[in-house]
């Protein structure tokens, strides 16, 4: 019996016939890497392999790297093994990696989501017999609404802070949910201010993406000003003494998270949006399906719950431990040290 194509080692995911790791988490020679949340671009590896969009995203945030870009479907060969990359639809540059190899396909989906938002290049089912998916949003409790509608009620919430004399602060990562926000924010309520984190990301992100005006806050800006206003910040920022300029203020989260109450109470959030850059329930099912594979292995999340719900389903389904951390995977990056 021949070894599996992939396999899950203390590095990462290993290709042994071309000796390559898809997104690794231990440093290693060569890596092909799915998007550039911390979690699945991490610093240390020798050569990088990317999708073009995402090679200024990863050296804004790693600096001075080895690093190529590829386009999308654009197969590439390593030791007679191809691989390509397909959009996933999670942020700008996000790519589920195929890997081919004597007559047998699996992809690697890092992290995906199927709505598509305007932003990243929207999800593309991809045909495979093994499909790596994630799990950080695997429970039927998890449904999103129409990003429209959310963003509706974002807009709501923040004239009505304004009519009230208070500035709303809405917590998003710096990389993609940040840009997701700043995309859809109605500017002729007011104006847009941004910690310095996502600012710095979101200058990158400009020149892939239109963007509106935004203006970063620093230690001249004046309280007046920012007053009725809304702030875009990482959560890292909650609760720093960075944010005490912004009295009064009302806080917001857009995340996944914010279905259930308890997590808007325990990281102690006015209001709760829900908005994930990643698959709900159904989400899961039905790229799953899509792409007709007959083998699944789910990581990060609620693995263990999916991967028994897709076996009574009569998929070969099973987990694997990794280290990636789904929408909780921006925060470190996020408490890099950043400017004001």
């Amino acid at each position: 019996m021949r070894p599996p194509l992939l396999a899950f080692n203390q590095n990462g995911i290993y290709c042994e016939a071309a000796d390559v790791y898809l997104d690794p988490w231990k440093p290693v020679d060569k890596a092909i890497i799915s998007h550039g949340h911390a979690d699945h671009s991490r610093y240390g590896h020798k050569k990088y392999i990317t999708h073009h969009s995402n090679v200024p995203l990863i050296k804004h945030r790693l600096g001075e790297i080895e690093v190529s870009g590829k386009g999308w479907n654009e197969s590439f060969t390593i030791n007679g093994v191809k691989f390509s990359f397909h959009p996933a639809g999670h942020i700008i540059g996000s790519a589920q990696i195929r890997v081919e190899h004597q007559g047998e396909v699996w992809v690697f989906t890092g992290d995906y989501k199927t709505e598509d938002d305007g932003i990243a290049v929207p999800y593309e089912p991809v045909k495979c017999h093994t499909f790596i998916t994630e799990c950080t949003f695997g429970l039927p409790a998890f449904k999103w609404i129409p990003q429209d509608k959310v963003f509706e009620d974002i807009n709501n919430w923040w004239q009505e802070n304004r009519d009230n004399g208070q500035t709303s602060i809405l917590f998003g990562y710096s990389l993609g949910k940040a840009q997701r926000l700043l995309k859809y924010l109605d500017t002729s309520i007011g104006q847009i201010y941004t910690h310095g984190a996502i600012e710095n990301m979101t200058e990158v992100v400009r020149e892939l993406v239109v963007m509106p005006p935004t203006t970063r806050i620093t230690r001249e800006t004046k309280k007046e000003e920012i007053k009725g206003n809304i702030v875009i910040a990482p959560p890292s920022a909650h609760g720093s003494t960075w944010i005490r300029k912004m009295v009064p203020y009302v806080t917001g989260s857009a995340s996944g998270w914010m279905t259930f109450r308890g997590a808007r109470r325990r990281r102690a959030i006015d209001k709760g949006f829900v908005l994930s850059d990643h698959c709900d329930w159904q989400g899961l099912l039905q790229s799953i399906k899509a792409t007709g594979c007959e083998k699944v292995i789910c990581t990060h999340g609620y693995s263990d719950i999916f991967s028994r719900y897709l076996r009574e389903q009569g998929y070969d389904a099973r987990t694997e431990e990794t280290q990636y951390e789904g929408e909780l995977g921006q925060l470190e990056a996020d408490k890099e040290k950043e400017s004001e």
